[in-house]
Order: structure tokens, then C-alpha cells, then sequence
């Protein structure tokens, strides 16, 4: 019998070794996180090879920074059996709250990609940019604040409604809620959107039936 998943951080380790080894068994691709597929998602990327955020929210978390974990690592959080190979992030955009932000990303060894494409210093006020892009070793995305265009989103109410998973060790990780998700999966609009936000919608009512197990996202993963 398939050992049950029950907590968000398990759940999110058990899918980034999987993505690991995935990513062993194919040839590179040339493509980064921002090249992803609007139907495959960044699985399909060289952001897939090494994949691991545990090193960036674990220095989120000693930093003292109150970032939300958004996109599909959140969703992985809350059951989702669909794999990433990027970890997007908000944050409130508060200039005194990026000082920790940019110690996080430095401790690493993150680099810092503006809007346009190019390389900006891993200081506080980079940080200040609606979304900036950024590379480190073991997970690539976006670290968006809510001056970022969401439509009729408000997105800055999503920071205080974010859940927080704790594992033993005591490392915190606050990731935003599934309906928030959900709202903002249908925002975007993509096709793995769309198909990412049934998925966690059906949760809802699925919530006595069969929850994920440590073999789903191998069973349902799409490369």
C-alpha cells in the first residue's frame, strides 16, 4: 500500500526528488523558466534539473522574511500531483522588508534578472520592482510583489490569508491559500491554469476520498 502523504512539506519533498529524477533521465533543453509551455509548465525545463526549493525557503525562513509561496509549488503544498521545476514567491513590496529578502536570495548564491531580461544586483532596491526573475542553484521563479498587474485581483489580501506549514525542524513556510490560488490560476488563464485550478477546485468536495499519495505525482506528472 502507497505510504499517505498527510503534510504540505512532505508532500512538497517527495515531488521535488521526483522531479529530480526525472530530470536525470532526459536530455537538456535549452530552456529556462520563462521559456515554459503554457500547457507542460516548467517540467518541461532545464529549471527541472537539481530542483530543489528546501535551500531558498529555508533561507526565507532564517532571514525572517514573510514571503508566500504562489504557483505550482503552492499548489504541490495543497495536493496538486502536477510537478514544477520553478518556485515562484510574494512579498508585500515594503522597502524596509527587502533588506532580508536580498540576505535570503545572497545566502544562495541567487542571481537577479529585471523585467527586460538583464542582470540587476542582488540589493535591496532590485527587490523593489513589481517582479523581478531570479536563478540560484537549486530553484528558479519570480518573486512578485502586488504592484504587479493582477486584474481584479487584490492580491496584497492574499498575503494575509496564506497559509503556514511547519515541519519538525521548525522551518516555516507560508504559501497562499488554495481559493486564493484557485482565483489566481483562473486569472492567468493558461491552459495549465485552468487545468491546475479544477484540480485543486475538486479538492473541495473530495476532501473524505483518496488524498495524494507519495507515487501521485509520478502517476499524473506531465512531461
Amino acid at each position: 500500500m502507497d505510504q499517505m502523504i498527510d503534510e504540505p512539506l512532505e508532500r512538497l519533498r517527495a515531488a521535488a526528488r521526483r522531479t529530480r529524477e526525472l530530470a536525470l533521465t532526459r536530455a537538456g533543453t535549452g530552456l529556462g523558466h520563462q521559456d515554459a509551455d503554457d500547457d507542460v509548465g516548467t517540467i518541461g525545463t532545464d529549471d527541472a534539473l537539481g530542483f530543489d526549493p528546501f535551500p531558498l525557503l529555508e533561507a526565507l525562513h532564517h532571514n525572517g522574511v514573510r514571503a508566500v509561496v504562489i504557483g505550482q509549488v503552492a499548489g504541490i503544498m495543497h495536493g496538486s500531483t502536477e510537478l514544477t521545476g520553478d518556485l515562484d514567491l510574494l512579498w508585500d513590496g515594503v522597502p524596509a522588508h527587502a533588506p532580508a529578502l536580498a540576505a535570503a536570495f545572497a545566502s544562495v548564491n541567487a542571481q537577479l534578472i529585471d523585467e527586460k531580461g538583464d542582470p540587476v544586483a542582488t540589493h535591496p532596491e532590485s527587490l523593489l520592482r513589481p517582479k523581478v526573475q531570479f536563478t540560484s542553484p537549486g530553484a528558479s521563479g519570480d518573486c512578485c510583489t502586488p504592484a504587479l498587474p493582477w486584474g481584479d485581483l487584490r492580491v496584497r489580501k492574499f498575503l494575509d490569508h496564506a497559509a503556514t506549514a511547519v515541519d519538525p525542524g521548525g522551518l516555516e513556510v507560508h504559501y497562499a491559500s488554495r481559493k486564493d490560488l484557485i482565483r489566481m490560476r483562473r486569472a492567468i488563464g493558461r491552459p495549465k491554469d485552468l487545468r491546475r485550478a479544477d484540480e485543486l477546485d475538486s479538492f473541495a468536495s473530495d476532501r473524505r476520498g483518496r488524498r495524494p499519495t507519495a507515487n501521485s505525482a509520478e502517476d499524473l506528472q506531465r512531461v
